[in-house]
């Protein structure tokens, strides 16, 4: 869900390299663009892999002290369907739904403003300013669409464990939410998921282009096809993986409905640390690696797809 951001860059640098001076000037319609087509491929995207989130999230909230439920990806996929049927694996995903236009518009956005900082006379980015542009856009959008996003969803799933589930609906869980905790509860385990999505977007940047690099000899103007960008995306999906899975674990507890038990993002890091030892930062790292492989690689293709056609017309 959070890799949209990497195919706009290769994209304006292919574009660049044709129309010269004009995609400077065009530079403002190119991100509005950019944030349609990223909201149409980050639908697309988790309407095919949310089910993998769900599970990794159920894992990650399966404490040992006596509450565990699930022995495993296929045991918790069972029982959900079992308990809730197949619309069950999809219980939130209209929270990433409607966050996917504002959380690509601030990516796209924030990416471009400091983008505009750190190229080159050619309009190309070092391997250090990508990273540094990629850390500032996932920190941006972690502040300001995927931290109230993620909380959400991530109440929800807890929610349905309660075997009584208080939130109806999307609107009626953030109604809910503000009441008993405030605005302040549309942020809990705010310092992680930044820590999160700019580790995320920095990796997968780095990743990524140096792989369109090695392919292309040093030719920026030589074409990367579809499904070879497909397997680069897959590849910088599993280095972010094993890169911030510990902080993805600590995340989810910040932004379960148990939070109020840890004092701030360390304190849960201590408590996860001392009562479930190390192996549980690694908790949900299969389902999670499988969707976020699937996740950017299928991103990477469908949103170049999508570019292509928009400048089409």
């Amino acid at each position: 869900m959070d890799s949209n951001i990497f195919s706009s860059p290769f994209h304006h640098r292919k574009w660049m390299s044709q129309n010269g001076a004009a995609a400077s000037a065009g530079g403002g319609n190119k991100g509005l663009k950019g944030v349609i087509a990223g909201g149409i491929t980050g639908g697309i995207e988790i309407c095919i892999t949310f089910p993998t989130e769900y599970v990794k999230t159920q894992l990650q909230l399966d404490e040992k002290a006596g509450k565990k439920q699930y022995d495993g990806i296929i045991d918790c996929a069972k029982k959900t369907v079992k308990s809730h049927g197949i619309l069950g694996l999809y219980r939130g995903l209209s929270v990433l739904l409607y966050g996917s236009i504002p959380k690509s518009a601030v990516r796209f956005g924030m990416f471009e403003e400091l983008k505009k900082r750190f190229v080159d006379a050619n309009g190309n980015l070092s391997p250090g300013s990508r990273l540094l542009c990629g850390l500032g856009a996932g920190v941006a959008e972690a502040i300001l669409a995927v931290t109230p996003m993620e909380t959400v969803k991530v109440k929800f799933i807890n929610d349905q464990r309660s075997g009584k589930p208080q939130y109806r609906g999307l609107f009626h869980g953030l109604g809910m939410i503000v009441k008993q905790q405030g605005i302040g509860g549309l942020y809990q385990g705010v310092t992680a998921t930044i820590m999160k999505q700019g580790s995320n977007q920095a990796i997968r940047f780095y990743v990524m282009e140096t792989c369109k690099d090695w392919y292309r000899k040093g030719d920026p103007k030589k074409d990367v096809p579809k499904l070879v960008v497909g397997a680069f995306g897959a590849m910088a999906g599993a280095a972010s993986v094993f890169g911030n899975t510990p902080i993805d674990v600590v995340k989810t507890r910040m932004q379960g409905l148990e939070a109020s038990k840890y004092k701030n993002t360390m304190d849960c890091f201590s408590q996860i640390w001392k009562n479930e030892g190390p192996k549980a930062f690694y908790k949900g790292t299969v389902p999670r690696l499988s969707r976020v492989c699937l996740d950017v690689a299928i991103t990477f293709m469908i949103y170049d797809t999508i570019m292509d056609l928009i400048y089409k017309f």
